[in-house]
């Protein structure tokens, strides 16, 4: 059974291995976090947390790193959250959000690079899925000729903007044109369906705009990006640093997993806030040895979106967790109605 005493020598190997990525051993306990107790009366304890499930004996050495059960644990009983956001921290974050010239989504994507930072972590946003959303209408912004950005307004007042570079010069009359019959034609239609009623209308874009297929095909490729990229990671090279992922087979498949817009559509929907790799998560988490840290801020009754920090299991988790909230609340509080909704 767990007593008070082994639930202490467990929390202190949790917190070295966090640290060191390192077997830990009775004498390290010891010395090191001075627990009042014989290394004879430790060790034994340490044998019995492995035939609970709770910690793991390695192949290399006499010493014991976590499982996925003793993470588990100590997060959801033993994480008090004594580490405080660094002052430099907050005002790094604090930072962002005061700059007026950044819209929301910047602003949330500028701290998610942040916490990347103060993390040596891989951190992602996910933001509000688009396609469930209708095109409310479109504007446009030429910067020269050859190059404009197009502004996105959906009906729930969900706003993106992405830049367009033609690969021959288009006149502003081509433009406004060719915005005016996407406006009257797509109005109101799905964000998933967009693309396809567009094909619908290419006909009428050939009759009245000159350079229609220039223009069609920086239109659909804006669309088909709008609809589907609403993740975005900071961050991911620091997965190279990590001792975990030094096989490189592994490291290129979780580079590709952080693509994988579905995958982490079905995590966001996991109301855990923390998801530790296991066998009844996602196959791509488990099968790299893969923990989340999430949560979840809102910014209107219709736009919600998680923070989510990635990396090993061996996660500084009380550090981390403190730092989300205080970002999540930061965005509700400048952005929102100020109401966090746990």
């Amino acid at each position: 059974m767990l007593t008070q005493r082994r639930i202490e020598v467990l929390e202190c190997i949790v917190e070295e291995f966090i640290q060191t990525a390192d077997p830990v051993g009775s004498k390290t306990l010891v010395s090191k976090y001075k627990l009042p107790y014989s290394s004879a009366t430790i060790r034994n304890d340490m044998v019995i947390l492995e035939d609970l499930g709770y910690i793991e004996k390695t192949h290399t050495s006499s010493g014991r790193i976590p499982s996925i059960k003793g993470y588990k644990y100590y997060c959801e009983y033993l994480l008090d959250g004594k580490n405080e956001i660094q002052e430099m921290t907050q005002f790094k974050i604090m930072n962002v959000f005061s700059d007026k010239t950044l819209n929301v989504n910047e602003a949330i994507r500028e701290s998610c690079n942040i916490i990347s930072e103060m993390t040596n972590l891989a951190s992602g946003v996910l933001g509000p899925d688009a396609r469930m959303q209708k095109l409310e209408y479109i504007k446009i912004f030429p910067i020269d000729a050859k190059t404009c950005v197009c502004v996105f307004i959906t009906d729930l007042g969900h706003t993106e903007n992405r830049t367009f570079k033609f690969k021959s010069e288009v006149t502003s009359n081509d433009i406004q044109k060719c915005t005016e019959i996407l406006n009257d034609r797509l109005k109101g239609t799905p964000i998933d369906d967009v693309v396809n009623k567009m094909k619908s209308i290419k006909p009428i874009l050939a009759d009245t705009v000159i350079k229609h297929e220039i223009l069609f095909n920086a239109f659909i490729g804006a669309f088909m990006k709008f609809a589907s990229d609403n993740v975005y990671f900071s961050g991911t090279q620091n997965m190279l640093y990590q001792p975990e992922f030094s096989d490189i087979e592994k490291l290129k498949e979780i580079m590709s997993m952080m693509e994988n817009t579905k995958m982490w559509r079905e995590i966001g929907n996991d109301e855990n806030e923390l998801v530790i790799h296991n066998e009844h998560g996602p196959e791509m988490l488990w099968k790299n040895d893969l923990a989340i840290v999430k949560n979840s801020f809102k910014v209107s009754d219709e736009e919600s979106g998680q923070i989510m920090v990635v990396g090993p299991p061996r996660m500084d988790y009380d550090r981390i967790v403190g730092l989300l909230e205080y970002v999540c609340d930061s965005i509700e509080k400048l952005y929102g109605n100020g109401d966090k909704d746990d």
